[in-house]
């Protein structure tokens, strides 16, 4: 791949933290706003995808990205499945509240992960 021009990569340099705090944003208020954990994990994985057409190296191994997504998936029915049971769906006002955001948190990350995982797979394995 040609290296991209000097320009492209300083202004996607500034961009990246101003992507990184909207995508936390998102995932953080989905409970209030629109939006959420799936909306917030797709922004953050733009960071990554965008990251890629600078510098065509792979910042992290893909087999622990899969390795956390896979707990995260198991963690996400753990927490939803304990809930239930314990508050039987009658849910406080502040539990409700702390659940809706954590829940959005596991499901950002998750969907973080996956995208994530889904592009690089896409570029490293199908363009061989």
């Amino acid at each position: 791949m040609n290296q991209p021009s000097k320009i492209v990569t300083n202004t996607l340099n500034l961009i990246y933290p101003v992507i990184l705090v909207f995508g936390i944003y998102v995932i953080i208020n989905g409970h209030i706003t629109p939006g959420g954990g799936f909306q917030g994990g797709a922004v953050l994985a733009g960071v990554f995808i965008i990251r890629y057409f600078t510098d065509s190296s792979l910042p992290f191994s893909l087999e622990r990205l899969n390795q956390i997504e896979k707990f995260l998936y198991l963690l996400l029915l753990t927490t939803g499945i304990l809930y239930s049971l314990i508050f039987l769906g009658n849910f406080p006002v502040a539990v409700k509240t702390f659940y809706l955001s954590l829940m959005n948190f596991l499901i950002g990350v998750k969907v973080f992960c996956g995208l994530t995982i889904i592009f690089f797979r896409f570029i490293l394995f199908e363009a061989k």
